[in-house]
């Protein structure tokens, strides 16, 4: 938007992040036909325009009048870093009451994964993960969410690509963000617009337990990853402080009644940290928790943080016994999953920006 007053914006309805039967009823009170808002959604999740004046097939009377009652929000992209190493993309963004966040592109063959933030900072201050070091700061609205994923895919429809998968593992705990994260979740699913596949869409959670059955509930089909990274609720709860108040036994359990709502398999996703939890024991009890779960395992080589953690990534010989020993033993799908990105702090727990940056 051309408009830069604030407060006559604060004053004014934000279109992006509003659903399409939302579009149709502000379309509707102005007296428009209801395709208009079919125009608009395409204008805003489609093409990722944010000036009304460049949507041509609105009448100029209509954009006028549109004008004195809403605008487009965007993020403002501060910087874009490429990694040399395996063309992963680190985007930051500034909200505009000026703290920053990071979304990330990840490529894999043909794949176009989309990380996105759902929070600045994370309440949960799990020890492993650069954001919890920020600690809490607010919640993303449906509209900034959003705004990731059409600002990656403009990114890469200049390449002639598009975004073909969704994850919020980004910065935050998308189910303490729970309303925001489930509109922006609808959003992605428009067509005209990102057009992504619940199937192809994953959240991401420390372990929330009432988001959890919440979103079972949900009729989105997106999937489910819960990061468990020990064996034993002390170990737990020393390295993921919300293991406190939800156990490994209630998040088996929340994963089951998950995949017997929406029929897909919860992902389980375990950080290999170096003499704490990849001991074979570990990969023993893995084995067993999960045996008569259907599910999937991820088992991620801890991605370091620049010397700000005391933890250390396992050896290769020792992730490989840990993955071996799993694999004989467990009836799940295991991946070794070789974090992209690292070599510009875009990896699995590397997001942190200093408030004051």
């Amino acid at each position: 938007m051309k408009e830069t007053d604030k407060s006559t914006k604060s004053s004014r309805i934000d279109l992006k992040g509003l659903l399409p039967h939302e579009l149709s009823r502000l379309v509707g009170r102005m007296g428009q036909q209801q395709y208009r808002a079919g125009q608009l959604a395409s204008w805003i999740y489609g093409k990722g325009t944010t000036d009304l004046d460049e949507m041509t097939d609105l009448s100029k009377p209509f954009r006028e009048a549109l004008k004195k009652l809403a605008w487009v929000s965007n993020l403002r992209e501060v910087e874009r870093r490429k990694s040399p190493r395996d063309r992963t993309v680190k985007f930051l963004f500034e909200l505009p009451t000026g703290e920053c966040i990071e979304s990330v592109m990840i490529e894999d063959g043909d794949r176009r994964t989309a990380c996105l933030s759902s929070q600045v900072g994370c309440a949960l201050d799990c020890k492993f993960c650069a954001t919890g070091r920020m600690g809490f700061i607010r919640n993303l609205s449906p509209g900034q969410i959003i705004d990731q994923l059409i600002r990656l895919n403009q990114a890469l429809r200049k390449r002639g690509e598009r975004v073909t998968n969704v994850v919020m593992m980004g910065m935050g705990e998308p189910l303490l963000n729970y309303e925001n994260v489930v509109r922006a979740l609808r959003l992605m699913r428009l067509d005209p617009g990102p057009g992504i596949g619940g199937r192809k869409i994953t959240v991401s959670t420390a372990g929330y337990l009432p988001g959890i059955r919440k979103l079972a509930r949900e009729n989105l089909n997106v999937g489910l990853a819960i990061s468990l990274n020990a064996t034993t609720d002390s170990e737990r709860e020393l390295l993921m402080p919300i293991g406190r108040g939800y156990k490994i036994a209630d998040l088996l359990d929340a994963a089951r009644e998950f995949y017997d709502l929406r029929g897909r398999r919860v992902t389980f996703e375990y950080v290999l940290l170096d003499g704490v939890n990849d001991a074979d024991e570990d990969a023993v009890r893995l084995a067993l928790l999960t045996r008569d779960l259907p599910c999937k395992i991820n088992l991620i080589p801890y991605n370091e943080l620049d010397g700000h953690s005391p933890y250390r990534r396992p050896p290769k010989q020792r992730i490989s016994r840990f993955q071996q020993l799993l694999k004989e033993r467990s009836s799940a799908s295991i991946t070794l999953r070789e974090s992209r990105g690292r070599d510009i702090s875009a990896a699995c727990g590397q997001l942190f920006r200093p408030p004051n940056e």
